[in-house]
């Protein structure tokens, strides 16, 4: 009976009923707690699983859209490129109908001009050539033979001017 008496065996013996009595709801909320734990870090994970998907469909649409508007980039330059070659091309053929027109109005006032330098030399030639025979015939000619040149003439004109 010895053994009962021993205050070290009732110590243990109390200790170990203490942890046994204590294991179960210390179990508990050990294991809760690292069950908690686990799910905390579950969901995190399948958080961050969810953001990298969505950042991924964005990273894509956002490829697509920077694909599509370097396309349409492309296709306005393409199409400046063509309307400015539509426009130098029409600006030239306007020119060349400008220039055209130009040179047709000159050729048509040379050749007036042509024309009056042509009709004011016979003037000048005829009046020249009225003037040198008047003085001609006054230097050359006496009154009664001027006058009977004057008559003929005079006679003439009705046959001359129909």
């Amino acid at each position: 009976m010895a053994i009962l008496q021993n205050e070290y065996l009732w110590i243990t013996l109390a200790i170990l009923t203490l942890f046994y009595l204590a294991w179960g709801p210390v179990k508990s909320a050990l294991l809760g707690g690292l069950d908690a734990r686990a799910e905390r870090i579950r969901k995190d994970l399948e958080e961050a699983a969810n953001l990298r998907a969505q950042a991924e469909k964005l990273l894509a649409e956002y490829q697509a859209k920077h694909r599509d508007a370097m396309a349409q980039a492309d296709a306005i330059v393409t199409a400046a490129k063509e309307e400015a070659a539509r426009l130098a091309a029409k600006a030239e053929a306007d020119l060349a109908t400008s220039l055209k027109r130009r040179e047709t109005l000159a050729l048509e006032r040379i050749a007036q001009a042509e024309a009056q330098a042509t009709s004011d030399v016979r003037s000048a030639a005829v009046d020249l050539a009225i003037a040198a025979t008047s003085k001609l015939l006054a230097t050359h000619l006496d009154a009664g033979r001027q006058d009977a040149i004057a008559g003929q003439a005079i006679q003439a004109l009705p046959t001359r001017l129909n």
